[in-house]
């Protein structure tokens, strides 16, 4: 089995023990936590995917890493998952059981890269816009990043608007090297 089809299923499945228990919100900011730990520590990662480590000592280090920093329930479910033998797989778990509440709920993801920070007003402004079009709440995300000269790119669902200043350099180099101007002569 892929390692999409595990993470949709362990996923899933959590997601519906969550519904059941009344707790998919309480679920949602746990495996955000479990995502972040997971990126930010490649060891952890390491150590999951390491065959020759014992499952008890894979839960141990579970146990010791989330205690008291996600709930009853998410700990049960990722010590399952450890039990399994699927550790290797708790970020992509987490981040699909976050894509399944946005679905239930709702929601979408607008991912925002500038080259300067964005004013409040103008991330609302955005927000509506993204809102009108998908007909859905939606999250901002805004990164601004050096190696972008100027304008924005934005990332929602499967679209991206890309209002770069590169790009429009870039078309335009494209336009002259065409070289479509015909002399009246």
């Amino acid at each position: 089995m892929n390692d999409y089809r595990i993470h949709q299923h362990y996923a899933k499945a959590l997601f519906l023990l969550s519904q059941d228990l009344g707790q998919t919100d309480t679920v949602m900011q746990d495996m955000g936590t479990v995502e972040q730990v997971c990126a930010e520590n490649h060891l952890l990662n390491t150590v999951m995917g390491n065959p020759t480590i014992r499952e008890d000592k894979k839960r141990a280090i579970v146990a010791d890493i989330f205690t008291g920093h996600v709930s009853e329930t998410s700990m049960a479910f990722l010590l399952f998952v450890v039990k399994r033998r699927r550790g290797v797989n708790l970020r992509g778990i987490a981040k699909a059981y976050q894509q399944f509440y946005r679905d239930v709920n709702g929601i979408v993801v607008a991912k925002v890269r500038t080259a300067a920070d964005m004013s409040p007003q103008l991330t609302e402004q955005l927000r509506k816009k993204v809102a009108d079009f998908t007909h859905k709440q939606v999250q901002m995300e805004c990164v601004t990043t050096d190696k972008m000269l100027g304008g924005f790119q934005l990332m929602f669902d499967t679209y991206l608007v890309d209002a770069r200043l590169q790009t429009r350099i870039n078309r335009m180099r494209r336009e002259f090297q065409r070289n479509d101007y015909e002399s009246k002569l």
